[in-house]
């Protein structure tokens, strides 16, 4: 197999930029050097993590506070008015870090690192449902996905399942074992809740059909009783509110002394390990990177690294990036919605200044709304908002839909000029976007425009673009 920089800049990266200090990487062990460098872009377009998240929700949590106690209606209008203020700063956050997510893609060398954090971050999808919560995406794949996607995956797992925004999201925080402490006293809580056990189970690890029974389910998501968190420390072990004795996954045992977050870390490393979790990742990575149906050859060779490692991700990436289905030339996987706006974005080189020329407050919020968001939901991918803990469907059929492939057409067509109103020569930009290898019938639509806006429309809405 010999490496092709331009073939895997777009299928492992965000596509091509003519950028010279962009240039792609000559060979896997480059791009893997990369990778495996300091992290550049976090550096120099950075977001908000979790734990500096979490003061926004400790602010929250005071005022809804005063709110209850508000003894006059002076005092309650003056609580709510703090109140949409905090929930306005975080939306207007999210949208700025929407904006940085992109510039991190558009000015990369390490396309590969962008594109590993975004496949984990939906593997472990999570969502804030209430409140200033709701705009904590970003913050949690800083915090929880970004350091861990080059180490062993049982760390990655234990560090997405037990995260606060997981723990709210798949409703554990509340989960009482129907014989703990709390329980027993009769002190309230909502009982016991499988969400978080059966999504490791079927989502996290072993994946659907991978020999789990209800009782492992139901064991688990007794072990995980204690499973907390809260505003002001973040996650939590609460004793009072696990399960007491051993439970039994997967014909484990784990427990049976005091509760502990040691057992729920012992489960989760032993998931990690399992032989059929191992299939799971590797099918999964291999779809996502390569195609639909994979060669059940490149599938093996991850599934043997990941046994050989004991889960080693880094392996993982050497068997993707210089197995030969690494390199075939046919482009197969449609880029998803976010995908597509990156990499045209990239391929026109926008400057991180153009979000700031607004400065502050109402417009900036527009830009970002009319040109991301109102777009990507359009295309059936709003930020951050997949349907489930599933994520986001990897089939082209989810995205060439009616609707979808117009939202991707009026996109290529409206937005470019606002992000780069001096749009590039579309004979140029043809190559740029696409390579020296651009197809001839690209090349022909991008000499015949009538101008340039149309121009650069039509490689972008042309299926050699559309695809990695």
């Amino acid at each position: 197999m010999t490496f092709d920089p331009i073939l895997a800049e777009k299928r492992f990266g965000y596509g091509l930029s003519p950028i010279a200090e962009l240039a792609p990487a000559t060979s896997a062990a480059e791009v893997l050097a990369r990778v495996r460098g300091p992290d550049d872009m976090a550096m120099r377009f950075p977001v908000e993590g979790f734990s500096t998240f979490r003061e926004r929700l400790k602010t929250a949590q005071a005022v809804q506070r005063r709110a209850r106690r508000a003894g006059t209606q002076v005092a309650k209008a003056e609580a709510d008015r703090q109140q949409k203020a905090l929930q306005r700063a975080a939306r207007q956050g999210e949208r700025a870090w929407l904006w940085q997510v992109m510039m991190r893609r558009v000015w990369t060398r390490d396309g590969f690192r962008e594109r590993l954090t975004a496949f984990w971050g939906d593997h472990f999808t999570a969502r804030g449902k209430v409140g200033v919560l709701k705009r904590a995406s970003v913050p949690y794949i800083e915090d929880a996905i970004r350091p861990h996607i080059l180490g062993r995956f049982e760390d990655l797992l234990a560090s997405a399942v037990t995260h606060p925004l997981m723990l709210h999201y798949l409703d554990q925080a509340q989960s009482v074992g129907p014989n703990s402490i709390r329980a027993r006293r009769k002190e309230g809580g909502v009982g016991l809740n499988e969400n978080l056990a059966r999504e490791v189970l079927e989502l996290h690890t072993l994946g659907v059909g991978g020999g789990y029974s209800q009782r492992d389910v139901r064991q688990l998501a007794e072990l995980l009783t204690g499973l907390s968190y809260t505003v002001e420390d973040g996650r939590k072990f609460r004793n009072r509110f696990a399960e007491p004795g051993a439970e039994e996954v997967l014909g484990q045992s784990y427990g049976g002394g005091p509760a502990r977050m040691a057992d729920i870390r012992a489960v989760l490393r032993d998931l990690a390990r399992h032989p059929t979790t191992a299939q799971h990742i590797a099918r999964k990575l291999a779809v996502h990177f390569i195609a639909e149906t994979p060669p059940a050859d490149l599938v093996a060779a991850l599934v043997d690294a990941y046994r050989d490692t004991e889960g080693d991700l880094s392996a993982l990436y050497q068997v993707l990036l210089t197995h030969p289905a690494a390199m075939t030339p046919q482009q197969q996987n449609l880029r998803l919605p976010a995908e597509y706006m990156a990499a045209s974005m990239r391929a026109l080189a926008v400057a991180p200044e153009v979000y700031h020329q607004f400065g502050r407050g109402r417009q900036r919020e527009q830009f970002i709304v009319q040109l991301f968001q109102r777009p990507l939901a359009v295309m059936g991918q709003p930020w951050q908002e997949p349907l489930g803990p599933d994520g986001w469907e990897e089939a082209d059929a989810s995205w060439l839909t009616p609707q979808g492939i117009a939202g991707r057409l009026h996109w290529a067509l409206e937005a470019p000029v606002r992000l780069r109103p001096d749009l590039p020569d579309p004979r140029v930009f043809v190559e740029s976007a696409l390579g020296p290898n651009a197809p001839e019938t690209v090349r022909f639509a991008a000499r015949a425009a009538e101008n340039r806006r149309e121009g650069i429309a039509l490689v972008l809405a042309s299926p050699a673009f559309q695809r990695r």
